[in-house]
């Protein structure tokens, strides 16, 4: 006698980065978030991946169950790297002899391959951290929760249906007065220092600034100062009806468009140096230096910025800039920027030169901070002395692609632009 059973058929689905995910990037593994043994969702998160710029997570390609870490915490991923398997089940139904003619199990038969790889790797792999909504936080955020043994459960969320943001972490360590630290490291034998290993992210920022001052590009600055009295005017007007809509107003915002007015201007600072060519790229996409705090710095990128409305920048840029905060960049994030402006003044800087230049573009433009300053102007062909709010912006450039009359008329046009606006 025959009966109709379902039974669940099994296959091993590798887990590997997505076809251009690094772009020779160097990554490593941060953190698995999933135990051996736990099921999972495919677009549920696996594990956290820290590049030389973002922190990002890489999803389950598909239904089941986690059967195999290959790749382990601290260990360097390429894009051909097999990082664990997924065991994906299905059922399916056929017909079998039943139980009375049904031969018994055998009791030493052998252990199926993905249990024997479960007792395998269990050993070694330290259970993931468990936390509220663990997969509606960003990695910044999940590892600042590690770092300071803080249970996310402690926290309210400020984000988007009671997400927890990287900032407020930050704002609960400052309230019970814990700084953020780093990894502590063992203390120097004498007692008087000690040691903070260096992430992926600084190390990549060191290379980096140490290529373009020292080995790529000579490196000069100009500074301007700018009357920022017609900005605060038009912000001051237009500040609540941008954030109706959900969108931050910044200078920033002022800064980005004003760049496009002034390339357009002199073209050759959106551009990149070749040694028989300078390359002059048609789209102005325009990183954003976004300080992390001791973490390092970021650029992300708006992209087609020559494209947009002042509401379409600063949407965009509010975006990409609560993305950075949030441990939310993708790589693409971070790519293809042909300008980028450090808004230093943020942090109380007047001005700061040179300003290093993002490789492989040719300039990049700092503003300092804004201060009411006595300055002299010409009033009905008198001398006065007016309190205006000022600030200083400045151009670095690569040398071997621009020179001073291009800069200061580069400036001179992005300064037009700012103390006319709204005229």
């Amino acid at each position: 006698m025959e009966s109709a059973n379902t039974q669940t058929a099994s296959s091993l689905v590798q887990i590997k980065l997505e076809d251009g995910q690094l772009e020779g990037t160097a990554a490593r593994i941060s953190d698995w978030l999933v135990e051996i043994g736990s099921p999972v969702k495919a677009g549920d998160p696996l594990l956290e991946l820290e590049t030389d710029k973002v922190s990002m997570e890489l999803p389950a390609p598909v239904d089941g169950v986690l059967v195999e870490i290959l790749m382990h915490q601290n260990e360097e991923v390429t894009p051909e790297s097999i990082l664990g398997q997924i065991e994906q089940r299905s059922e399916t139904s056929h017909s079998e002899p039943s139980a009375s003619h049904s031969a018994a199990p055998d009791p030493q038969a052998a252990e199926s391959p993905s249990r024997a790889r479960q007792n395998r790797t269990a050993a070694t792999t330290p259970p993931a951290p468990a936390g509220k909504a663990r997969s509606l936080v960003g990695p910044a955020v999940r590892r600042l929760l590690r770092e300071h043994k803080i249970d996310i459960d402690r926290i309210s969320g400020s984000g988007r249906d009671g997400r927890v943001t990287r900032d407020d972490v930050l704002h609960f360590l400052e309230h019970q007065q814990t700084r953020v630290t780093t990894t502590p490291a063992p203390a120097a034998r004498d007692g008087k220092s000690r040691q903070v290993p260096h992430t992926n992210m600084r190390k990549a920022i060191a290379r980096h600034m140490v290529s373009s001052l020292l080995e790529t590009s000579p490196h000069v600055t100009s500074v301007f100062e700018m009357d920022m009295s017609n900005v605060i005017e038009h912000r001051k007007w237009h500040k609540k009806e941008f954030a109706e809509q959900n969108v931050n107003l910044t200078f920033t915002a002022y800064f980005l468009a004003a760049s496009v007015i002034a390339i357009r201007e002199v073209p050759e600072v959106n551009a990149t140096y070749h040694e028989d060519h300078l390359e002059i790229f048609n789209d102005i996409n325009i990183g954003v230096g976004t300080a992390l705090g001791n973490e390092g710095l970021i650029v992300p990128v708006v992209k087609g910025v020559q494209d947009m409305t002042l509401f379409q920048v600063a949407e965009a840029l509010h975006q990409q800039t609560e993305k950075a905060r949030s441990g939310q960049l993708k790589p693409q994030d971070t790519r293809n920027g042909t300008f980028t402006i450090s808004n230093h003044g943020t942090s109380g800087s007047l001005f700061a030169a040179p300003i290093i230049i993002n490789q492989p573009q040719v300039a990049i433009l700092g503003v300092g901070k804004l201060e009411k300053r006595v300055v002299v102007e010409t009033v009905n062909g008198e001398d006065k002395l007016l309190i205006k709010p000022m600030c200083y912006v400045s151009l670095s450039i690569d040398h071997r692609a621009l020179d001073a009359f291009q800069t200061n008329r580069f400036l001179s046009r992005f300064v037009e632009s700012i103390e006319s606006w709204g005229q």
